[in-house]
């Protein structure tokens, strides 16, 4: 192995310890080295104490990590740090204090980190007080006789100006001191990635606990974000096996969808017939904020196979379909801010003008959330039906052909009372061996698929598709084109889908229609063949309801 795939397997694999809170700094000296990685959440924590030396480990490292200060005396210098990067006024300070504060930020415990965000969530909000007074100011005012535009007599100007200065005053008192950090820490080196990881341990700390002054200070923070994450101040930049090795192993660290095995599957994914596009941002450089891979393809993918394993690519020149396979984002604290709709628009934008041979622009996508809601579903009403529970989820999960083939299939090991035991039996056999079963295959097919495509096109959260990805798609204009069988066989896919996957299609000349009225309506586009699933199964209860009444 050569000294760059190396470091690259090295650096990637010591990132990937570093999520998991298994290099802790050993020392002050070392503080740094938690700048990329936000406080594990207390399920993460955990899970890495009930590994035989965890707890020793962590002891170890909160001795070491305490040597110099006691902890409470930490967290004081580091709140007093953060009060003067808020309160002070002397530009020449400023460099310093907030190098002071975020550097003992990230030497602080899980618990003090929350102390701290809390400090600042309640002690440096607005205030209130002072707001309602202002606006009780403002409702004794009297209205000009003229107010809106029609007059400009000496009277009614004095009255206005009033108006203006308890305006002013209110604008002033109703932002939260805290914003003033945010804003300083954004013009400071280094500010922008120590906001993202901020906001990272204030997400996991929102995921144990629902705290509404903490909630509050997040949506701040997303706002102040969204703004300066514009996609006018990001750069599209096309990765490749040339770029340094720093770059890449983020890559490999970071890839969240099909985790890439060694170096001749990086290589693979940076050659030809592929592409991996990132932003970056000119405050966080060398390290993009969210990455996109690219397939060039002859037809749409079906199978995730077809994408990672088939050799060798076709001919770029041979290639009409850009097939989007996974895009990945490196900061959990920009979660809720979406760049990827902008990321697949100049991507689009960037290929069709680079490869005008290529004219369709698609992805192969997982469903995350569809077994979950599948089991559920199952779950409830197996119990319902052995009267163990009153679930009001009675429909007909199976239809009757689809109910005798999995009865027929299931044999000695998965048996069950009925098709939706038998069923949920096997999705939740650990093995998955029924995924090389062929009869089981062939029962579990037309439900799964069938069940898919309602999971998909109706079921709904808020009026906006149920599934994560879905919605990311659906809400960047895309329609859903096809539903893929057995597209993804690794225990991930098979976990998450049961092993299928979609594609969804970006018609360039209907994105924004598209966008819109799911924007408006929650409408979702899908072709035909998507659509035929749902409306046979309605054309079939319908008649078994028309069979059933008297004539």
């Amino acid at each position: 192995m050569n000294k760059k795939g190396l470091a690259i397997l090295m650096r990637a694999r010591m990132r990937a310890a570093a999520a998991d809170g298994s290099s802790f700094p050993a020392s002050t000296n070392s503080k740094l080295a938690l700048a990329a990685a936000p406080l594990p959440t207390a399920r993460e924590g955990e899970a890495i104490r009930s590994h035989g030396d965890g707890d020793r480990l962590c002891k170890q490292q909160g001795n070491a990590a305490a040597a110099s200060l006691p902890p409470q005396r930490d967290l004081d210098v580091v709140r007093d740090a953060m009060h003067s990067a808020i309160s002070s006024n002397k530009t020449e300070l400023l460099d310093t204090v907030l190098r002071d504060f975020s550097e003992g930020y990230f030497g602080l415990s899980r618990d003090h980190r929350r102390r701290l965000l809390l400090i600042l969530a309640k002690g440096y909000d607005l205030n209130r007080n002072q707001a309602r007074e202002l606006m009780k100011q403002h409702l004794g005012l009297q209205l000009p006789a003229g107010d809106g535009g029609e007059s400009d007599s000496p009277k009614d100007e004095a009255m206005l100006s009033a108006f203006y200065r308890i305006e002013r005053n209110l604008r002033q008192a109703l932002k939260p001191a805290y914003e003033v950090l945010f804003e300083r820490l954004n013009t400071h080196p280094g500010g922008l990635r120590f906001l993202s990881t901020l906001r990272a341990d204030i997400l996991s700390i929102l995921q144990d606990e629902n705290i509404a002054s903490l909630r509050a200070l997040d949506t701040s923070l997303k706002e102040k974000l969204t703004t300066w994450l514009s996609p006018v101040a990001l750069e599209l930049y096309q990765i490749t096996w040339d770029d340094p090795a720093s770059l890449l192993e983020k890559i490999v660290a970071y890839e969240a969808v099909h985790p890439i095995s060694n170096l001749l599957d990086l290589k693979r994914r940076l050659g030809v017939g592929r592409r991996c596009f990132g932003y970056i941002h000119p405050a966080i450089p060398g390290e993009p904020l969210i990455f996109i891979e690219v397939a060039l393809l002859k037809n749409v993918a079906q199978t995730i196979q077809e994408v990672l394993w088939d050799d060798p690519p076709i001919p770029e020149s041979e290639a009409t379909c850009a097939l989007f396979y996974s895009i990945s984002s490196t900061q959990s604290g920009l979660a809720g801010i979406n760049l990827g709709k902008f990321l697949i628009k100049r991507v689009i934008t960037l290929v069709k003008r680079d490869m005008p041979h290529i004219s369709t622009f698609a992805t192969l996508s997982p469903i995350p959330g569809y077994m979950q809601w599948l089991l559920c579903k199952l779950a409830s009403l197996s119990q319902a039906s052995s009267g163990v529970s009153d679930s009001p989820f009675m429909e007909s999960v199976l239809e009757p052909d689809e109910e005798r083939a999995l009865m027929n299939s299931s044999g000695e090991t998965y048996a069950g009372k009925s098709g939706a035991e038998v069923m949920l039996s096997m999705l939740t056999s650990t093995n998955y061996d029924w995924a090389s079963n062929a009869e089981m295959l062939s029962a579990l097919k037309p439900p799964l698929m069938r069940l898919c495509a309602r999971y998909l096109l109706q079921e709904k959260k808020r009026g906006k598709a149920l599934d994560s990805v879905a919605n990311f798609h659906l809400q960047n204009g895309a329609m859903i084109e096809r539903i893929n069988w057995m597209a993804d066989r690794s225990e991930k896919g098979l976990r998450q889908s049961g092993g299928i996957m979609v594609n969804y299609v970006y018609r360039v000349e209907e994105i924004e229609e598209n966008a819109q009225a799911y924007f408006r309506a929650g409408h979702i586009q899908a072709s035909e063949d998507v659509s035929r699933y749902i409306k046979e199964h309605d054309v079939r209860g319908l008649k078994e309801n028309d069979g059933a009444k008297p004539l």
